[in-house]
């Protein structure tokens, strides 16, 4: 009896195992689970959620998933681990083990180590092919029966991020679906190779998310930029789309190559373009490389990977948001999503490959790169020193919360030192004073080539020929004073020191005083409105209580908020802690110099009604930025409005109206804007950014003229006169190089500013701004030139040869009286892409504070 039933059991277990491997082998591909090709139609994103979930409870020994966060929409982010059936079980001690290789975590190596390789797809929500292609990468690599990549994976873990922008994606997929004919039309003209505004590219703020990966200014990026700093994979590739007559683009990248990118990652990247051009000779697909997609840029899905030490790199397949289920092209071929679901899948299964069998060699180069940014750094400097006082703690705080998301190292300097060093603000070497308390980053450390990269005054650029702007110095975009030494200085306190908040001696005071910084207090501000608080504005600097204050001061005087009763003092030092502001309190309104409190310079703040231009014509990004600050930033309402209805909207109902860039001549059409001018002169404030703002040059009423519109056409009228025959005989060759000489392509200058206006309050006398338009005004002849741009304020990125001289004498920043209103005109652009942080607060000044 005991002798059969072993024999009943091991028949079971026999009969259970073969169970598990048929179930195994019967892994449903795409087709079968979706019911359709891939390539027949586009998939939501919660269907190809569930395939990915359905693959990772048939396959729970090879693959692990983790929601790593949420979009702004609410929809799942998710990760899929992908390891063997020795590996999986030992995920967290190979993460560990890849951050001890680069030194980011102490201690020896457990075991085996494989190499890692992270693929993101879909950043770019119309770019929508490389979703559907991971479903059967995905599946490829779950199915057991496939033994190419059953083999790669014993010495590889490879991390697949499905979709890195499930909103913009949901927008186009959404949209396709109802505009798309039956099957779809090829003809390029159909109404499906059409995207209405703003496209699917962007994620919900409509921020372009491949241009934040160093910035993580967007939920999408600071969650997963979370995850990949807690890995570090050695290999990471970015899956894109271009246009539609465009082939397939791999690496090798094109130039410039920053020149903190080693020679090693230099060499690997035509490495991994051998693989792929293997995959693609073999099936006879076109392709190129090292054309149009440089690296130097550092917020890129190539780029700032790379300055983590990876091999870092973009695959681009023609079609994008045109392309659809299928579209004609200009060679009379016709490009299906099926072919491009191909080319995808190919180059995952090429970057795979070259990652597993080259694992020995990438551990061990990535070993190297970590051990020579800790012993050796690259770059002229070994130190960077941002200053305690004079910046606002706000402004250093705001920095050092981002370096401990890039998780690169700093500290205090614990005494007081000196030395020589570059100073930021004058462009010059200078002697620096080094206090206890100023922050000190250490070129020492495990993130140097990051650091290198993100604060090197100037960014050494091989070939004008690049691909996006060209400067980026932390200093200057956070608005700090710091300084870049060359020698070697360790800061002594390593922790992180939370700011301390005094509380207020005063228990009833006659008025809270707060000094106007930086972006946390404006958010104090408009926290305080909500609540009720009345806060007032000096528009002078005063002294009191042996104390000096500058112009731009809020004072919430007692007086005014009586109805809040015993609530008030509750309501403003409870914010004052929340936003870690420094509140005074003072037992008077009498001031020992400048005005008292009740004086008529002391002017009283009302909470703005704000209404924000979108829609068609608007930029998408321009308006998401906008968007993106109110929502987000400083938690205020706003109300968009479209610019189909625009005409319609009254007015009156406002106190603001924001113009981002963007082509008006259709919405503020003659009678439209005639209108706009009376909401103006009745005391409305028009704030009008970059395009916005050089729309309005020339028009009835507007005091806004370009620079050298005159002098051009005397230049014209001079050539016709004296004409140069040769002057036409350009190289066709060079058409690119020489266009490049009227274009700035995001480059630094310092703007002086008459700090005396309110849109410069929290400024001094010079602001530093990401220049990226040649859009150029003169001066005011009836206004304010608030901001302007003198001779030789150029300080670092690139600049055209003929653009220079239009950057020199122009109005960058400028407000003009309209009847009781204003309008603001900013050819600037301080909100660029949510990472130019110094800018903030100009703007918020533009909102709340001009014209109160």
């Amino acid at each position: 009896m005991r002798n059969s039933f072993k024999w009943v059991s091991a028949f079971l277990l026999i009969w259970l195992s073969a169970q598990m491997v048929q179930a195994q082998q019967s892994i449903q591909t795409p087709e079968q689970f979706l019911g359709y090709k891939l390539g027949q139609q586009f998939t939501f994103h919660n269907r190809v959620l569930d395939y990915v979930n359905y693959l990772a409870a048939q396959a729970p020994k090879r693959i692990k998933l983790q929601e790593y966060g949420k979009t702004y929409e609410g929809r799942p982010l998710v990760l899929a681990y992908v390891a063997s059936e020795e590996n999986l079980p030992r995920l967290e001690e190979i993460r560990e083990n890849n951050l001890k290789l680069a030194g980011v975590q102490q201690g020896q190596l457990q075991g085996s180590q494989p190499a890692i390789v992270w693929m993101s797809y879909n950043i770019h929500g119309n770019e929508s092919v490389s979703t559907e292609a991971v479903m059967q990468v995905l599946y490829e690599l779950a199915n057991p029966n496939n033994t190419q990549t059953q083999n790669w994976l014993k010495n590889t873990v490879v991390i697949l991020d499905p979709c890195v922008n499930p909103d913009g994606r949901e927008r186009y997929v959404q949209w396709y679906k109802q505009a798309a004919a039956q099957g779809g039309n090829a003809m390029p003209y159909a109404w499906e190779h059409n995207e209405p505004w703003p496209g699917g590219r962007p994620n919900h703020y409509y921020f372009d998310l491949n241009r934040d990966w160093a910035w993580q200014t967007q939920i999408e990026s600071k969650q997963r930029m979370a995850v990949y700093n807690n890995w570090l994979p050695q290999v990471h590739a970015d899956f894109h789309e271009m246009g539609v007559e465009a082939p397939y683009y791999f690496s090798p990248a094109a130039k410039p190559f920053h020149e903190s990118i080693t020679p090693w990652q230099r060499q690997f990247q035509n490495t991994i373009g051998d693989y792929n051009r293997q995959y693609f000779d073999k099936n006879n697909w076109l392709y190129f490389t090292r054309e149009s997609f440089d690296l130097f840029y550092p917020s890129y899905g190539d780029t700032w990977p790379t300055f983590n030490g990876a091999i870092g790199m973009t695959y681009e397949q023609g079609g994008s948001g045109r392309a659809g289920l299928a579209i004609k092209t200009q060679s009379g071929d016709t490009l299906t999503l099926t072919d491009r679901i191909a080319h995808h899948v190919a180059a995952s299964m090429a970057t795979m490959q070259a990652t597993s069998e080259k694992a020995d060699q990438i551990k061990q180069e990535f070993r190297k790169y970590y051990q020579d940014n800790l012993n050796k750094p690259g770059g002229d400097y070994k130190a960077f020193v941002i200053k305690a006082d004079g910046n606002g703690a706000g402004n250093v705080k705001a920095l050092t919360d981002y370096l401990d998301r890039q998780q690169i190292q700093y500290g205090t300097a614990g005494k007081n030192t000196s030395g020589r060093g570059f100073n930021y603000s004058t462009g010059k070497e200078e002697n620096v004073k080094v206090g206890e308390k100023d922050v000190v980053i250490s070129m020492y450390q495990p993130k140097s080539t990051l650091v290198k990269v993100l604060f090197e005054p100037n960014a050494a650029l091989e070939d004008s020929l690049t691909y996006d702007i060209t400067s980026w110095a932390m200093p200057y975009a956070f608005g700090v004073q710091a300084y870049a030494l060359k020698k070697k200085l360790e800061p002594q306190n390593k922790q992180q020191t939370t700011p301390t908040v005094a509380t207020p001696t005063i228990e009833k005071p006659y008025a809270y005083l707060v000094r106007w910084n930086n972006l946390q207090d404006l958010r104090f501000l408009t926290e305080l409105m909500k609540q009720g608080v009345k806060v007032r504005m000096a528009e002078k600097a005063f002294e009191t209580d042996k104390q000096q204050y500058a112009a731009g001061t809020l004072i919430i005087t007692r007086t005014g908020n009586e109805k809040l009763g015993e609530k008030f003092d509750t309501i403003v030092r409870d914010l004052a802690q929340k936003q870690t502001i420094d509140l005074v309190a003072t037992a008077t309104g009498f001031v020992s110099s400048g005005a008292d409190f009740g004086s008529g310079s002391v002017r009283y703040l009302k909470m703005p009604k704000i209404a924000l231009m979108t829609g068609e014509g608007v930029s998408p990004y321009a308006f998401g930025e906008v968007w993106h600050y109110f929502e987000q930033q400083i938690n205020y309402p706003v109300t968009a409005i479209n610019t189909a209805y625009f005409k319609n909207v009254p007015l009156q109902e406002f106190d603001v109206l924001i113009l981002p860039s963007g082509s008006y001549s259709k919405v503020l059409d003659e009678h439209t804007l005639e209108q706009l001018k009376s909401w103006v002169k009745s005391g409305g404030k028009l704030i009008a950014m970059e395009s916005a703002a050089a729309f309005l040059v020339g028009k009835k009423d507007f005091e806004l003229k370009k620079k050298g519109a005159d002098k051009a056409e005397e230049e014209k009228a001079k050539e016709k006169k004296d004409e140069n025959p040769y002057q036409y005989l350009k190289t066709y060759g060079d058409r690119e190089r020489e266009a490049l000489a009227e274009e700035v392509q995001g480059s630094v200058f310092r703007v002086n500013l008459d700090k005396t206006h309110p849109l410069a309050f929290g400024y001094g006398d010079t602001y530093f701004a990401l220049i990226r338009s040649s859009n150029t005004f003169e001066y005011l002849k009836e206004g304010w030139n608030i901001g302007v741009l003198k001779k030789n304020n150029y300080t670092t990125g690139f600049v055209g040869s003929s653009i220079k001289e239009k950057l020199q004498d122009a109005l960058i920043l400028g407000a003009q009286p309209m009847g009781d209103g204003q309008v603001i005109y900013m050819a600037d652009n301080p909100l660029f892409r949510g990472f130019w942080h110094s800018g903030k607060l100009m703007f918020g000044n533009a909102v709340f504070v001009v014209g109160q």
